[in-house]
């Protein structure tokens, strides 16, 4: 996560996947959501918050960094395009701040942005479809395992790129990086569950698929 400058050579291809990845996005995006002043207001806010997130990190080596995602919540409330688009902007973020290198930015949102909104979409997709539709099926599928699966195949992702550029060793990276992915895992899990469940309980209109009149009984 948050590859920094000279570790990798992304090239026009990294970059030509990256404008490809956010046109579509940016018109497959739904955005009349964000007319709605409440959810406007949610999503600059999720990103403000990511973005303090994403400084607090910790570090093995050079390129081998962690810190929490957020793009299981982000999809969950906005659906995929938008939240490729908001961690996008998060990644500009970090960039201006110094966190995340800009010659690295395509290869991070590749990375971050289309690999964890992908797996998070995907996940949500395979819930609804051999899952029966409950509130806690909800939670749980969609909220706290989906994070969880997701960080994990960010993590996966980055080790196989970094073992493909020769950056690292598959090894190395194996035995000393992607089993902290699992523990990361766990906490962006607990974060977006807990987050999951104030919002259906309190405000499900914020979640982009919640039927509030088939789980909570409203109309």
């Amino acid at each position: 996560m948050n590859l920094p400058d000279g570790l990798l050579d992304g090239g026009w291809t990294a970059w030509l996947l990256f404008v490809a990845g956010v046109g579509l996005a940016a018109w497959r995006a739904p955005w009349h959501v964000l007319a709605d002043s409440n959810r406007l207001h949610v999503f600059l806010g999720t990103i403000v918050a990511l973005l303090l997130l994403w400084h607090l990190k910790a570090g093995v080596k050079p390129g081998l960094s962690l810190h929490l995602l957020g793009a299981t919540f982000l999809t969950l409330c906005y659906g995929w395009a938008l939240a490729g688009i908001g961690l996008c902007l998060v990644l500009v973020g970090a960039s201006l701040n110094g966190i995340a290198g800009w010659q690295a930015f395509a290869v991070n949102a590749l990375l971050m942005a289309g690999v964890g909104v992908a797996a998070s979409h995907a996940v949500h997709l395979l819930v609804d479809r051999v899952l029966p539709r409950h509130m806690f099926v909800y939670i749980f599928g969609k909220g706290f395992f989906a994070a969880a699966l997701t960080v994990i195949a960010v993590g996966a992702a980055s080790c196989l790129l970094l073992t493909l550029a020769g950056a690292y060793s598959g090894e190395y990276l194996s035995s000393e990086y992607l089993p902290f992915f699992f523990l990361l895992g766990f906490s962006e899990a607990w974060l977006s569950g807990m987050l999951t469940t104030l919002l259906a309980v309190y405000r499900p209109e914020l979640l982009a698929d919640f039927d509030d009149a088939q789980f909570l009984g409203r109309k």
